[in-house]
């Protein structure tokens, strides 16, 4: 196993923006519909990835691992609190954190996790259920980054060197309002010209902006739902480019080109709808805890007109927030029901259940499953990504686990697995040599 590096990581804010104040001056795509984010292969540039799919484009990777795990390349510490997923591009790694009673954005070095730059975006609004810091990942998008903060602190910045372009507050700016009380946690995403996010007002869900400005271009016409904690995603139906969005009412999808409503599925969440629609074939797939379950919507287009029926809605995949990967025909995920599944998207039908490594998070790359446990030992395992059983190609125990839940979600880019533990990133070595 390489020898680790261990970074303790500076809290020196960028001078750039150290004057801002608590006053605020102002996670599938799927495989069809191309991501208009610049970025390079291997990268991980936004939530769940390239595509929003939780899917890693790299291959050559280590099909087993050895006993203890894969080797630790380093590990950065100091980092701040916060349950923020890395993202990944250019050989820089961006994270969110609380520092004290400042929300942070950060940027280190891919190399050995050195600390590059560090920027005050607002307060740390230390609402009842998020005291350890953000959860949203950021945005990448050429020379420029986009996050949200619990709060609903929208903010805009250089991947250079930190200097905050623009900022915008959900609920100052859009009026924005949560289905509860656990604090925004949306990734941003970015559709060429346009930032889309969900604010949640009562004048529209979502908003699009100009990216380059922070302007408002649109806000959803008929669709005024609450923000739930799941994030958009893009598809293409009935030649109509669309946002899909999960909210504690409904799942509906809004044309790109104004945010008019162009159909909405009734489906009632409980208590924190969390993890990411997914799309494929006409579908819509979505699942969230608290005993809700996942439902299958058949999305069609006739006579100028679109329609969402409902193909299937069950118990079997209760997913609170670690997320479900669709492979093929299949869908992994952990459920609150019964443990890790594999699930047939067209029909929801149970192929296998498997304790796997307890509750948590899922990734996958080069035919493989990345499971992470949120529990006490934080255990991350290697399964293969078939229907035909639950086969673990091996596992290892998190070292310096925090007392929190890792609820971040394991990254496989370039060659590498990050794993983020509130002021911890571990950068482990998965090619195969």
């Amino acid at each position: 196993m390489n020898k680790p590096v261990s970074n303790s990581v500076k809290q020196t804010i960028n001078t750039t923006t150290n004057m801002l104040r608590p006053s605020l001056l102002s996670t599938s795509l799927f495989f069809t519909v191309t991501s208009l984010i610049s970025t390079a292969a291997g990268d991980w540039p936004q939530w769940q990835g390239p595509h929003r799919d939780s899917v890693s484009t790299e291959t050559g990777l280590l099909q087993q691992w050895p006993a203890g795990g894969p080797p630790l390349i380093w590990k950065a510490t100091a980092l701040g609190g916060g349950y923020s997923t890395p993202s990944i591009a250019a050989g820089r790694i961006y994270g969110m954190s609380y520092r004290g009673e400042d929300e942070m954005v950060w940027a280190l070095d891919d190399a050995a996790g050195r600390q590059i730059w560090v920027s005050r975006t607002g307060p740390a609004e230390r609402g009842v259920g998020y005291p350890e810091g953000p959860r949203a990942t950021p945005t990448l998008d050429g020379d420029l980054l986009y996050t949200l903060g619990a709060g609903g602190n929208l903010a805009c910045l250089e991947t250079a060197s930190g200097k905050l372009r623009w900022q915008k507050s959900f609920k100052q700016d859009f009026g924005g309002r949560m289905m509860s009380g656990w604090g925004y946690s949306e990734s941003p995403l970015v559709d060429g010209d346009k930032l889309v996010c969900t604010p949640g007002a009562l004048k529209g869900t979502i908003i699009a902006l100009n990216k380059k400005t922070g302007d408002l271009i649109w806000q959803s016409k008929g669709f005024t739902d609450k923000s739930a904690y799941s994030s958009l995603i893009i598809a293409e139906i009935g030649g109509v480019r669309q946002y899909i969005q999960l909210t504690d009412a409904s799942v509906a999808g809004v044309a790109a080109d104004d945010g008019r409503l162009l159909w909405r599925a009734p489906r009632k969440g409980e208590t924190a709808v969390i993890p990411t629609p997914i799309f494929y074939d006409n579908h819509v797939y979505v699942t969230s805890g608290y005993r809700v379950g996942c439902n299958l919507f058949k999305i069609t287009f006739a006579g100028g007109a679109f329609k969402a029926e409902e193909v299937y809605a069950g118990k079997d995949m209760q997913n609170h927030h670690g997320g479900v990967v669709r492979i093929g025909e299949y869908l992994y995920g952990h459920s609150d029901s019964k443990g890790w599944i594999c699930q047939e998207f067209k029909t929801g039908k149970v192929v296998w259940q498997n304790p796997g490594v307890g509750k948590g998070s899922v990734g996958y790359a080069d035919g493989h499953l990345y499971l992470r446990s949120e529990g006490s030992k934080g255990t991350i395992a290697l399964v293969a990504a078939t229907p035909e059983g639950y086969k673990e190609q091996g596992r290892f125990d998190q070292p310096d686990r925090s007392r929190q839940n890792s609820w971040p979600h394991p990254v496989i880019a370039n060659g590498k697995l990050y794993l983020r533990d509130q002021d911890l990133l571990l950068c482990y070595d998965v090619k195969k040599k």
